[in-house]
Formats: C-alpha cells, sequence, structure tokens
C-alpha cells in the first residue's frame, strides 16, 4: 500500500504493482490525497487515474483505493470512476471509501471541509447512493445531500466494496453491515479483536474480510533491523528505543523474521485476514521487497 501524494511517479507505481502481482500478492492498493505537507511539495497523483491506468498494465492483481474521501467527488463521480476501473480491469477493483480527514489539503486546494459530523452524513448518504447506483435496474435514492434517479451503467462486476476508519464501534459496524472488506489502521491483537467482533456482529452472517494496513520496520538479522531502526528514527528527531516502542504500542511488525512472525500471528489470532504494508519511499524498492517477504514469512 503506498501513499504517492508523498511522492511517486505512475512508473513507480506501476514497477510496485508489477512486482507485487509476480509475488502473487493478493492485492496492489494506493491512498486518495491530492497534497502532503512536506515542503517541498511532492508530486501528487490522482488514485483514480492512475488505477485506471494500472487496470491496462497488470493482469491479475486486484487493485484498490485505501481510500478515496467523500469531501473529493460527488458520488456519481465516485460511481463512474469505480465501474470503469472495474470494467478495464476484468473485475479487479476495490473501492475504498472514506469520510475524509486531511483537513489540509482541503484548504490548501479550496475543496470544503465539512465538520466531522456533516462528513459522517455524507459518508452515509454516498454509500445509500452507491447502493442504489450499483444494483440493478434503476436507481432511486432521495438522501441528504444526494439523489439519484437514473439507471446507472455500466454496473460493476468483480468490484468489491471496502470501508476503512480507525474508530471502535461506528466504522466496525457500518462495514460489517454493508461492506466487502473492513479496513482499520493496524493496532495491537486485542483491539483488533474487539473491532473485528463488532464488525461480525453487525455482518449477522455476511461474509466480511477484516483487514489491516500499516508500516513495518524489519531487518533479516538484529544488526540490520537495528541500522533501519536508527536511520529511521534518526529521521523523525527520536531515540532509536522511543521509536520502537511506539511502533510496538501500535501494533507493527517489528525485528527480525521471528519477531514479526510472532506479531502476524498474534493479529491472524484476533481475526486478521490480510495485511496491507504501507510502503512511502518508493525510490527504495529493495528494502520494501524484504519488508514485504518478512511480513509474509519469506
Amino acid at each position: 500500500m503506498t501513499e504517492p501524494h508523498l511522492g511517486g511517479t505512475y512508473d513507480q507505481q506501476l514497477e510496485v504493482a508489477r512486482w507485487a502481482e509476480a509475488e502473487r500478492l493478493v492485492s496492489f492498493a494506493r491512498c486518495d490525497h491530492y497534497l502532503s505537507g512536506d515542503d517541498p511539495t511532492p508530486d501528487a497523483t490522482d488514485a483514480f487515474a492512475v488505477l485506471a491506468g494500472l487496470a491496462r498494465d497488470t493482469e491479475v492483481i486486484r487493485l484498490c483505493v485505501l481510500v478515496s474521501p467523500v469531501t473529493f467527488r460527488h458520488p456519481a463521480v465516485i460511481a463512474k470512476n469505480a465501474v470503469t476501473i472495474d470494467q478495464m480491469s476484468g473485475g479487479r477493483f476495490d473501492l475504498g471509501v472514506g469520510t475524509g480527514w486531511m483537513e489540509l489539503e482541503h484548504t490548501g486546494l479550496g475543496l470544503p471541509f465539512p465538520s466531522w459530523r456533516e462528513r459522517w452524513i455524507r459518508f452515509e448518504d454516498a454509500l445509500n447512493y452507491l447502493d442504489a447506483a450499483f444494483g440493478e435496474g434503476h436507481g432511486n435514492y432521495e438522501g441528504v445531500f444526494y439523489s439519484l434517479d437514473a439507471d446507472m451503467r455500466p454496473k460493476p462486476t468483480g468490484m468489491r466494496l471496502v470501508l476503512g476508519g480507525s474508530g471502535p464501534k461506528r466504522t466496525p459496524t457500518l462495514a460489517g453491515a454493508r461492506a466487502d472488506e473492513y479496513n482499520f489502521f493496524i493496532c495491537p491483537p486485542d483491539e483488533a479483536r474487539a473491532k473485528i467482533e463488532v464488525m461480525r456482529a453487525a455482518a449477522d452472517g455476511r461474509s466480511v474480510e477484516a483487514t489491516v494496513m500499516g508500516g513495518a520496520l524489519v531487518g533479516r538479522t538484529e544488526a540490520e533491523y537495528q541500522e533501519r531502526l536508527a536511520r529511521s528514527a534518526g529521521k523523525r528527531d527520536l531515540q532509536p528505543k522511543e521509536l520502537e516502542e511506539r511502533y510496538v504500542n501500535n501494533g507493527f511488525p517489528v525485528g527480525t523474521p521471528d519477531r514479526v512472525a510472532e506479531t502476524v500471528a498474534a493479529l491472524e489470532e484476533a481475526g486478521v485476514e490480510r495485511i496491507y504494508v504501507q510502503w512511502l519511499d518508493l525510490d527504495d524498492l529493495d528494502t520494501m521487497k524484504e519488508t514485504v517477504d518478512i511480513v509474509r514469512g519469506g
């Protein structure tokens, strides 16, 4: 899972997606952000445009937007982008939708950034709109902010809906009732278990995949891990032990392969079915490849 608003050309994202496909990974995911607070400001590509390109430049790997804020696009635009990429990819697209959270990019680009309460209402409103748009035949919906009275075509074929968020109750409940996949930021196993239990109760027997997304800081040997830990801590103006403690407390896989395997096994026992390994530096693909390999037990 990449964050190309922090830097990353289309060709770099394609290289990662093709590598992941060759390695038989399940999915390539990217965020949907338009701006970062970094100075100088990196290039930032559009998520749907990139994933449409990847739909033609890959063959079997699933492609996921994790996640698109409803503040960026009217649900009609989300729907049309989604079904187009679904068609272009042969049913390999996963549509992730969320409330939106990064105020900086909204104010910087002149996009409205409503209150959290309004964003949540718009989020549920947009989900209802998408249900009506993607359903068979003529779609009718009259909501608080959005309305639909049209037969939206084409319809999705293999597309899945991903609902993401880190709240303990509201998001997992909504995901259980509405989504094909519930995704949240990686956390300690007990916390993950509690969220997944809420989701499963709301799903009431529906099949909903529970996934997490987050970083990992690993090494083949203790020396390699300590070197990477020190380098990463230095970039954050922290002591290595301080950074390691933060990562461990947040549930991140850290350390050598045996230690990482214990963390992954604990998440799996808690009900997590897939991990999206977040990787920010698309100029360092060698370390990315090793990190993903260690997290998946290679």
